[in-house]
């Protein structure tokens, strides 16, 4: 790794990057140089700075096989959890921004997103599927605690009767209980936490702003007793790395009242790549040979494969050996694959002051 692009560790403590690569639309590169007339001068942490956006549409549509939903919402761009490994990093290259350190510090808000949400709910002909949040950027990351989206966009959701997914690595979560509670009764939710490691130590490195694995079971009792329906994500699994900690995972999501489960892979996407081989070398030069030679494995001999069917989990002997082990580890469990499927025939529009009410 060239050092010149790497940010001083004490000016990216608690980041998961460590460098800041431009991105790759651009032409042209930065990389920090001493003139040699300056004396060395302490720069300062790298702070977390946020902008506000007003979208003109807040759901996204896809048609991928390997999804399980069709429309999604993202409250933010950008995600100050720093997990170095995540693959929605690339996306940030997007807004003219780096996919390193500039994602997880250089966040985009969106306070609009409620309105902007009812106004395409209500258009006519508007048909309800569940609506997946959390599948790019966590909705529940630290600056979620400031500005109150994604609990905006669960009022509306509850008061349209809609049923929602999410996906979070964040127990702030726990915050939105009330409004959590009272759609699961309806069959309107489901909630997936997310779970990498048990290893308090490998997880702070590898996602340096989410809460401990610790916190996160307590995350998921809280939910759980709250009557909300709670899938365990161990994701994503790192071969030679965190693969060994399946079944401990599993166990303990299950024991804190987990009643579903799912996985997938490490997926090294664009400039996911060189960002999580920089943090490996740097964090554990030991494992770099071996969790790397697993990866390729799994996608024919590259850092990455984004062949349907095959991106999420891999393919290969290693693949097929990670997929038994976890549907064996769920069979004992009594953990399903499957849920219940939400209720989309409750959905309507709520009545505006001023519109004629129905007699019957």
């Amino acid at each position: 790794m060239d050092e010149r692009h790497q940010v001083d560790p004490q000016r990216r403590k608690g980041r998961g990057a460590i460098t800041n690569h431009t991105n790759r639309f651009e032409r042209k590169s930065r990389v920090a140089v001493h003139d040699g007339w300056d004396l060395d001068e302490d720069l300062p942490p790298l702070r977390t700075e946020v902008s506000i956006e007003r979208p003109r549409s807040m759901i996204s549509r896809n048609t991928s096989p390997d999804l399980s939903f069709d429309r999604s919402i993202n409250p933010y761009r950008g995600c100050e959890h720093g997990c170095v490994y995540c693959f929605a990093r690339p996306s940030h290259a997007f807004l003219g921004l780096s996919p390193g350190l500039d994602f997880e510090t250089k966040l985009i808000a969106r306070p609009a997103a409620p309105q902007v949400l009812k106004r395409e709910l209500a258009r006519k002909g508007y048909r309800p599927q569940p609506m997946a949040i959390g599948t790019n950027t966590d909705p529940y990351q630290p600056i979620e605690g400031q500005y109150r989206i994604m609990r905006a966009i669960l009022r509306v959701l509850a008061d349209y009767c809609h049923p929602v997914t999410i996906v979070t690595k964040g127990t702030l979560i726990e915050r939105d209980i009330d409004i959590l509670s009272e759609m699961a009764g309806d069959g309107l939710v489901r909630v997936g936490l997310s779970i990498t490691t048990l290893d308090r130590d490998l997880s702070r490195r590898m996602e340096p702003r989410v809460p401990d694995p610790a916190r996160r079971l307590r995350g998921i009792e809280r939910l759980a007793a709250a009557g909300i329906p709670v899938r365990v994500s161990v994701a994503p699994i790192v071969p030679g790395l965190t693969d060994h900690e399946m079944e401990q995972v599993l166990t303990a999501a299950r024991n804190a009242g987990a009643v579903a489960a799912t996985w997938s892979v490490l997926r090294l996407p664009r400039e996911v790549s060189p960002l999580w081989r920089e943090w490996l070398e740097a964090n554990y030069p030991n494992h770099f040979n071996k969790v790397m030679g697993h990866i390729r494995a799994m996608h024919g001999g590259e850092d990455y494969a984004a062949d349907w069917g095959k991106r999420m989990r891999g393919a290969g002997p290693y693949a097929v050996l990670l997929a038994h082990r976890f549907k064996v580890a769920c069979k004992k469990l009594g953990l399903v694959k499957d849920l219940p499927p939400l209720r989309c025939d409750l959905f309507q529009v709520p009545a505006k002051p001023g519109d004629q009410l129905t007699l019957f």
